[in-house]
């Protein structure tokens, strides 16, 4: 008899979430120094990602809910594959199949999960991962990947309990990239007991919200409960939309990837020092700047442009953390695309980051997710159309090891994942450190920006704004945006006047340079006197092209 169990409310929501244009899909990449051995990786999978028990598990909707019931024909090889990209076989290449599989739905028959391997031309491997977003959050997925991953390359194949309990999300535990942060910082790590009571939306409900949510089989007062969430629905809707862009839009079914270089943490981190601010500061305006700039070249950005992302918050509470499943929140960050001033730019973003470390925004997003999971389907999109129409991006930003891993003895040179996007949300963009790198990956619907490149290419140029304000400027003034703006614009216009000066003086140069490099022509004699073929042979050379030399020595016929 298979074995079977009820799937969360919250996870029922993320399940009935699919549609066409947005598929709840959490896709990863791993690009591996060398060609990586897809035997070892099989027994790998087996033994530590098969272990637990939802990754042979079929997700099932019937009359009185959503289960998880076990596939009585599991095969791993349905789920572990092999293909083969277009010549010639390089990043471009690879960026298009994963665009093409993010809008390919996983089978529903099957445990819906997929690891797909290809060659590139260069030697090396990628792997492309896609998971659904009912099996776990992306925080939980975060512990379960680096579980199928060591510190080095001989390490054994099976699994070893105690080793790969202490590689959830504690495997970050080390970087201190967040030590100045503690708004990310709070994102990622278990929420407390204590700020668990401390939170209030609207009503003394949040807890028997929690419990409900965590615990789909008990009885609750579901009248009082739908009068609350009504009440909470009402604030949500009254928050505005934000500035309508070529960013957002009805999105259709092809989609558009790509990420950026690995950029070094040392130098966010020396220049996070000097300014004031943390690094993810600098990643979030160095976002922002990409897509000002992008705006921009397309003259579509105003003065006023304001995005909002919906960023995902860890709900889980201590020693929840290994478990699957979705126990996460979103907190709404909005970033001032019309500030092109990248100082200006990167304060207010600091400025908006500290407001938002006491925001409950979180659990509201958390209690409405639970709460559409248990009602009708239609009901459910319209509150999640309410919440995504508030937002034109959901961004992530996940810290990963800080030391190079290795899955089935080969190296992980990159990695990059995207969460999915819900409603008509079109873009969604991920920041990911990695063995002291950091990088920006970008998925876009291809109607309304078929170009992602172009925007994660700007993403350091971005941020060596910044570094070369810290380079050249004096640091006192570098805690004045407009006084910077305005040494700089006095600089270029220097510049200018003596680059004018320079041009000026060469031009009235030219014609006395000219006069003097030119021959006087050749006085014109008479006909008839001595030396006229001579003097001609020359000029009849000129005309013809021949050298003078030949035209005197041509024999006479």
């Amino acid at each position: 008899m298979s074995h079977r169990e009820r799937m969360s409310h919250v996870d029922t929501a993320w399940l009935r979430m699919d549609r066409p244009v947005n598929l709840m899909q959490i896709v990863g990449v791993m690009v591996f120094g060398g060609k990586l051995d897809f035997a070892r990786l099989r027994r790998v999978v087996a033994h530590r990602l098969l272990r637990y028990r939802r990754f042979r598990q079929i997700a099932v909707v019937e009359d009185n809910g959503a289960w998880w019931v076990d596939d009585p024909a599991f095969s791993l090889d349905a789920h572990l594959r092999r293909s083969l990209l277009p010549a010639p076989a390089g990043k471009a290449e690879l960026q298009q199949f994963v665009s093409e599989l993010i809008a390919n739905p996983l089978n529903p028959a099957r445990p819906r999960w997929e690891f797909n391997l290809v060659e590139l031309a260069d030697g090396n491997s990628a792997m492309v991962v896609r998971i659904h977003h009912a099996i776990a959050d992306g925080i939980a997925l975060v512990g379960v990947i680096t579980s199928l991953t060591d510190a080095d390359a001989a390490a054994e194949d099976a699994a070893d309990d105690e080793k790969i309990a202490g590689l959830t999300l504690a495997a970050s535990a080390d970087d201190d990239w967040h030590e100045n942060d503690v708004f990310w910082r709070h994102l990622y790590e278990p929420i407390s007991e204590a700020t668990l009571a401390s939170i209030r939306i609207g009503s003394s409900l949040w807890s028997k919200y929690f419990e409900m949510l965590l615990s789909p089989t008990r009885a609750f007062d579901y009248a009082r409960i739908v009068a609350s969430f009504t009440q909470e629905i009402a604030k949500l809707a009254l928050m505005p939309n934000d500035t309508p862009t070529r960013f957002k839009g009805r999105p259709g079914t092809a989609k558009c990837v790509a990420w950026s270089e690995p950029i070094p943490l040392p130098e966010m981190k020396a220049v996070s020092k000097v300014l004031g601010c943390s690094i993810n500061d600098l990643l979030l305006s160095s976002a922002a700047g990409a897509l000002c700039r992008y705006l921009a070249e397309h003259g579509e950005l105003a003065p006023d442009t304001e995005i909002r992302a919906l960023v995902p918050v860890n709900l889980r509470p201590p020693g929840d953390i290994g478990e699957l499943g979705n126990r996460f929140g979103l907190v709404a960050l909005e970033h001032s695309l019309g500030i092109e001033n990248p100082l200006a730019r990167l304060y207010v973003t600091r400025q908006r980051m500290e407001a938002l470390k006491e925001s409950y925004q979180a659990a509201l997003t958390f209690s409405i997710l639970g709460v559409v999971g248990m009602v009708p389907k239609f009901l459910q999109q319209k509150v999640l159309d309410l919440l995504a129409n508030k937002a034109t991006a959901v961004m992530t930003n996940v810290p990963g090891p800080q030391q190079a891993r290795y899955l089935a003895g080969s190296r992980i040179a990159q990695q990059m994942f995207w969460v999915p996007q819900s409603g008509d949300i079109g873009m969604g963009l991920s920041i990911l450190s990695y063995d002291g790198k950091v990088q920006l990956g970008l998925i876009t619907d291809q109607g309304m920006v078929p170009d992602p490149e172009k925007i994660v290419e700007r993403f350091a140029v971005e941020f060596e704004k910044l570094l070369w304000l810290v380079l050249m400027e004096p640091w006192e003034r570098l805690d004045q945006p407009q006084a910077v703006e305005e040494a700089l614009q006095a600089a270029s216009e220097s510049q200018r006047r003596f680059s004018a000066t320079e041009e000026s003086a060469a031009t009235a140069a030219r014609p006395a340079a000219v006069a003097a490099t030119k021959k006087p022509k050749a006085r014109a004699r008479p006909a008839g006197k001595a030396g006229d073929a001579k003097d001609a042979a020359p000029h009849v050379a000129k005309e013809t092209g021949a050298p003078a030399r030949a035209r005197r020595r041509r024999p006479a016929v």
